[in-house]
């Protein structure tokens, strides 16, 4: 299986293609881990608010064990979430989570979002989600950003994570934040699909020497199961006629040609699947090109439709407005 990598800002390397950890059960996902690590997946992209690190860290360790990859051979990013944004609060954070994975060290840890809930302690609630304990509204913690930046640099100095960076971003936050980052984010990961194609965050973001992974590469199919009425009110992506006839055209699947779309941009992707075949179809997006025309006809089907969008799901936050 081809493999090829993002050279980071750091110099570090990262798989082009990786295997994502949203709503994977926990009770599957180690075989489900193992499963990808198996087919040839060298990334895995987890986190702590995605409720099954444990189990993640369990299907890794497996691989590792039974000699199919060495630790040295993976990448596996991570976020810290939202709860954890204090100074004092960052590094436990980030140990409970590599307790949690069994793992020394991650490749990437992400800030999660640009948003600083107020702390519930470890012991208390974990992983704690949007909510206090018992309660039904947000409540945020006065937690600079860059504080918090500050205390993700020294786990990078402490050799508990090999890069930093973040996620659900705009370009104002990145731009203050490159005014006093020591270290600069090394990877925004943003939603991106055909239906979202945030071009000019992209272009600025890649021009600043920030690689960028696509989560959600598939569109409205990833939310029909949230309850999403957006994802639910929308053409599926794989039915979309402009899609359809460009996976002809390549005699591959519609998913496939998402997914290239993207790595045609130079940005990586991280798909789901718990069918070992679709795992392996997924990893074959980076193996075939694309013509620059059939990529321009993906481009004019931008509606600026965001999925994971706080202020229209439970949260009601206005994150990206």
């Amino acid at each position: 299986m081809t493999i090829e990598y993002i050279t980071l800002n750091s110099g570090n390397k990262m798989p082009f293609i990786g295997f994502g950890c949203w709503k994977v059960d926990p009770k599957d996902a180690p075989e489900t881990i193992y499963n990808a690590i198996k087919v040839g997946y060298r990334l895995i992209d987890s986190a702590s608010n995605y409720k099954n690190e444990e189990s993640i860290g369990k299907g890794i360790n497996m691989a590792i064990k039974e000699g199919i990859v060495k630790r040295e051979e993976l990448f596996i990013t991570t976020k810290l979430w939202s709860t954890y944004h204090k100074k004092e609060h960052v590094r436990k954070a980030c140990e409970k989570q590599l307790e949690q994975l069994g793992l020394d060290y991650v490749d990437m840890f992400l800030v999660h979002f640009p948003l600083p809930l107020k702390y519930v302690p470890i012991e208390e609630k974990y992983p704690p989600g949007w909510y206090q304990p018992g309660e039904e509204t947000i409540t945020f913690d006065r937690a600079p950003m860059h504080e918090c930046w500050a205390e993700m640099e020294k786990l990078k100095e402490a050799g508990l994570v090999k890069d930093i960076g973040v996620s659900n971003f705009n370009a104002q936050l990145l731009m203050d934040m490159l005014t006093y980052a020591k270290i600069k984010p090394a990877l925004l990961q943003i939603e991106l699909h055909p239906y979202l194609q945030q071009s000019h965050l992209c272009e600025w973001v890649q021009a600043q020497g920030i690689a960028i992974t696509a989560y959600s590469s598939f569109g409205p199919t990833s939310f029909v199961s949230t309850g999403s009425r957006r994802a639910k009110g929308v053409e599926p992506l794989f039915e979309n006629p402009v899609i359809k006839d460009i996976a002809a055209k390549y005699r591959r699947q519609p998913s496939e040609v998402a997914l290239r779309w993207s790595l045609e941009r130079n940005i990586a992707v991280v798909p789901k699947s718990l069918n070992p075949e679709r795992m392996k179809m997924n990893l074959e997006a980076i193996n075939w090109q694309m013509d620059e025309e059939d990529v321009q006809a993906i481009n004019q089907l931008d509606m600026g439709l965001r999925f994971n969008d706080p202020m229209v799901n439970a949260q009601k936050l206005p994150i990206f407005y």
